[in-house]
């Protein structure tokens, strides 16, 4: 789910193309400027600058914020470019390079991941690129160009495909004469974190944000002066610590250079014991889920109680990874919601689930990096997650992974939490719907693993593009057709009614595409249902106990005067 302006910071903005004639358009017109590729002098150098993303993204600049570095995968060094396109962007990230007028330079770089692309502008000749639709392992892109007569700077690029996953790109080069830089440069010692300070505590672990050093390609988290953790963001969770337990914690920045000197000490204490989750609130036979945005993105800010009595399901978006593979910890954005305290917050998740609602943590969305996969982040994800609860008094989680999940690892992960919280945990889903189209994918199958504990799979049915129905036939989004062929998949590969709901966003504003009026929705509840307002699709029997809908997000239906959720909610509780 976007986070973006728009929509969500961390959900998608963008429209998915239907990837195949179209695409292979594009290809073979990027495809026909290679080809140049020649062999570099041995007096040439690398010309790009920062080329192994080593300092951050210092010298590179991409596009609607869509880079960021990480120090897993990479091709060699410690740290390596990730991009993520998201809505109307395609993660283009771009550093100009000095060059020599009348040269030849030969360009090439690693690649990983979705679809990634390599090329360069400005070159005063023909601008060149090329590209791989995707690869589980390091790719080199190669490519060459010349400069014209009066060239003096080129514009280097990668970027990637709009509604793909995340690429990944390491080991840039631009090699040739030395445009006047003199190749590249050692890095400098970062200087040292500052503004360190502790956020949300459970009774295990102790949440820490700072502020970015710039240089740093990864930080140390210090705990009474011993390493605790690693960090590649300027966030981590110290956890395995004791109840009621004051600590020490300090950090440092670090790059290729080295580690900077430790940040000035702050002390911390752990929450005591007698906390836990939420009461068991029971979700009803038909019901609505929404996603509350814990960040301010034009969309309505909103206290938890600002939120509709329609909605059954308030999924508190989202969560953020630590440097732990698989855990995951929460902060409220107490700025970006006009002050909105952390207590208030706490004490409005009392209320609601008062009122009977059950207020769950969203795992993920669009930038979200959480990965499970294999036994140990499994096991981080399930205690990180039920830490939560326990602190925040949560009933459960949402899974809203868009790049990737792992059934075997998250089903682990799954599991654990369940044998932790019992029977009253509430799991719900959204999956993209190209995630949903098969049994094989390993959403689908993450839902049909954990079939006896999940609560629902509200399955986003927008920034998408065309699609497979059940009956085979391609069905374009913004339709009753697309609506009900595409849940008709989920229904009859195995998943329960009262396990579907469909997935739209509030406004026009809540997506980059996709949006259907209430009056949509409702007809397509109404036929899978109870066979009535169907299009040309109808399923060949009803299903009487689906579950309901969902929305992206509260904040975008309260922008819109809540047409959305006074149009669906009491539709929904109507539902045989």
């Amino acid at each position: 789910m976007q986070r973006s302006a728009g929509s969500r910071r961390r959900k998608r903005h963008n429209s998915r193309p239907f990837l195949g004639g179209a695409m292979a358009v594009i290809a073979a017109g990027a495809l026909t400027v290679t080809g140049l590729v020649s062999t570099a002098q041995a007096a040439d150098v690398n010309n790009a600058k920062n080329a192994g993303f080593e300092l951050g993204l210092a010298n590179w600049s991409c596009s609607a914020g869509s880079g960021t570095t990480v120090s897993s995968p990479v091709r060699s060094g410690t740290s390596a470019l990730k991009a993520t396109p998201a809505g109307q962007d395609n993660a283009k990230c771009t550093q100009t390079v000095a060059v020599k007028p009348n040269s030849t330079y030969a360009l090439s770089s690693w690649v990983q991941g979705g679809y990634a692309y390599l090329g360069v502008t400005g070159s005063g000749t023909t601008d060149v690129s090329t590209w791989t639709p995707g690869s589980s392992t390091w790719t080199k892109l190669s490519t060459s160009f010349k400069t014209g007569a009066s060239t003096t700077s080129v514009t280097v690029y990668t970027h990637g495909w709009y509604g793909q996953s995340a690429y990944f790109a390491d080991d840039v080069e631009v090699t040739g004469p030395d445009g006047g830089g003199g190749g590249e440069q050692p890095p400098v010692l970062p200087g040292t974190p500052a503004g360190l300070t502790a956020g949300a505590t459970t009774t295990s672990s102790v949440a820490l944000s700072w502020n970015a050093v710039s240089g740093a390609t990864g930080y140390k988290v210090y705990r009474d002066g011993v390493q605790a953790t690693t960090a590649t963001g300027t966030s981590a969770t110290v956890t395995g610590l004791a109840a009621d337990t004051a600590y020490q914690f300090s950090v440092s920045a670090t790059n290729a250079a080295g580690e900077s000197v430790k940040s000035a000490a702050i002390t911390a204490r752990t929450a005591k014991q007698g906390t836990g989750p939420g009461p068991g609130t029971t979700v009803p036979k038909h019901a609505v889920t929404g996603y509350w945005q814990n960040f301010n993105n034009g969309a309505a800010v909103q206290k938890l109680t600002d939120v509709p009595a329609d909605y059954d399901i308030i999924a508190v978006s989202f969560a953020d990874a630590t440097a732990t593979p698989g855990a995951v910890t929460f902060k409220l954005d107490t700025a970006g919601l006009n002050g909105y305290t952390d207590a208030q917050f706490r004490a409005d998740i009392k209320t609601k689930q008062a009122q009977g609602k059950n207020i769950i943590i969203s795992i993920g969305g669009e930038l979200g990096t959480i990965r499970v996969d294999n036994d140990a982040s499994a096991t981080a994800f399930a205690n990180s997650v039920y830490a939560l609860m326990q602190d925040y008094g949560f009933n459960g989680v949402d899974i809203d992974l868009e790049n990737g999940l792992n059934a075997t690892y998250m089903t682990k992960a799954l599991r654990q939490l369940s044998a932790k919280a019992g029977s009253g945990l509430v799991i719900t889903m959204a999956p993209q719907t190209i995630d949903m189209q098969s049994t094989s994918g390993e959403y689908f199958k993450t839902a049909l693993n954990i079939k006896d504990i999940l609560t629902v799979v509200n399955m986003q049915y927008y920034n998408s593009g065309s699609m497979l129905g059940c009956d085979g036939k391609v069905y374009s989004q913004g339709s009753v057709d697309f609506l009900t062929a595409l849940a008709c998949i989920q229904l009859e590969g195995g998943l329960d009614p009262s396990q579907v709901g469909i997935g739209v966003p509030a406004s026009t504003r809540g997506a980059g595409s996709g949006y259907v009026a209430p009056s949509i929705v409702n007809a397509a509840l109404d036929c899978l249902a109870k066979g009535t307002n169907c299009g040309s699709f109808k399923p060949s029997k009803t299903y009487p106990s689906l579950r309901g809908a969902m929305t992206w997000s509260t904040n975008w239906d309260a922008t819109a005067g809540n047409a959305w959720s006074k149009a669906v909610g009491p539709h929904v509780r109507s539902l045989p």
